[in-house]
């Protein structure tokens, strides 16, 4: 089994990451330093946004799945599912990117 990298650090280097590449990215939610997983909202600036969420993969060791569909949904929606997501999951963390592409910027697979 793969260690796993802190909640907390992980988000540390993700914003840095989408920082450097001319985007916007902060914490939206703060959840367990520790064991905390985490949800990515990608916001595209115009109503609309993504959810991304960790899955483990045998082969990959991890991939993004895009929770709420395919293509983006009305911001409201997003909120909707990650609202949820966190009555289920009180440690989540969401990290918000505000892109009008609507990058990523994870190394991982998303399907």
């Amino acid at each position: 089994m793969q260690p796993r990298l802190k909640a907390e650090l992980w988000i540390k280097a993700h914003i840095r990451r989408v920082e450097l590449a001319g985007a916007t990215a902060m914490v939206a939610r703060r959840g367990d330093d520790m064991s905390g997983s985490v949800l990515l909202k990608l916001n595209r600036l115009d109503g609309t946004a993504q959810v991304l969420a960790p899955a483990p993969h045998a082969d990959a060791g991890r991939v993004w799945l895009t929770a709420t569909g395919a293509d983006p949904v009305e911001d409201r929606a997003a909120e909707d599912f990650i609202r949820r997501q966190v009555d289920f999951d009180p440690d989540l963390w969401v990290l918000e990117i505000e892109d009008r592409q609507g990058r990523h910027f994870l190394d991982d697979a998303v399907e």
